[in-house]
């Protein structure tokens, strides 16, 4: 009986933070900030896997994009759906699985870097099939680059919340 209620909490926890990776790029792109240098997306995301741990965290990964997508149009969905699902899908599994060994903030670090090449690959694995207008090194760099104020923003707010979130939930 227990063991369902948390598998509840869970999954309506998930359900909250897929709501919200929805809802934040919409706020930042209204505000005029735009989601490929904030990456507001990947928040709940991160936050997911610390909270809820690795595999609630992954589906909140593949979930998100594939909703906002779907909802709002962003992201595309070619090509950057295929890029993106597996990026944050990985921040999730990585940032839940490696926070009951290291810690919030090492797991936080990890699924950030951990991310961004997963993301590198899959461009350089879609590049195999189509034809695409930037080269897969050129695009991690420039991902990278561009996503420094978002990484930022997540390395400051991410953990705060989460420590927010935990004492909410278990408070």
């Amino acid at each position: 009986m227990v063991k369902e209620v948390l598998a509840i909490r869970n999954g309506a926890r998930g359900a909250v933070l897929i709501a919200a990776g929805v809802l934040l790029p919409m706020v930042f792109h209204a505000a005029g900030a735009a989601g490929s240098i904030f990456l507001p997306m990947h928040i709940p995301v991160l936050i997911s896997g610390l909270l809820l741990g690795p595999a609630a965290g992954s589906l909140v990964g593949i979930l998100t994009p594939v909703c906002s997508a779907l909802l709002t149009g962003m992201p595309p969905l070619f090509p950057a759906l295929p890029v993106i699902i597996p990026e944050l899908a990985v921040y999730g599994g990585v940032s839940g699985t490696l926070r009951r060994h290291c810690g919030l903030f090492p797991a936080l670090i990890a699924a950030m870097l951990t991310g961004r090449l997963v993301a590198g690959m899959m461009v350089w694995l879609l590049s195999l099939f189509v034809a695409l207008p930037w080269a897969p090194w050129a695009y991690l760099a420039a991902m990278v680059a561009k996503g420094i104020p978002g990484m930022i923003v997540q390395l400051l707010f991410v953990p705060l919340l989460v420590k927010r979130l935990e004492g909410w939930m278990h408070g």
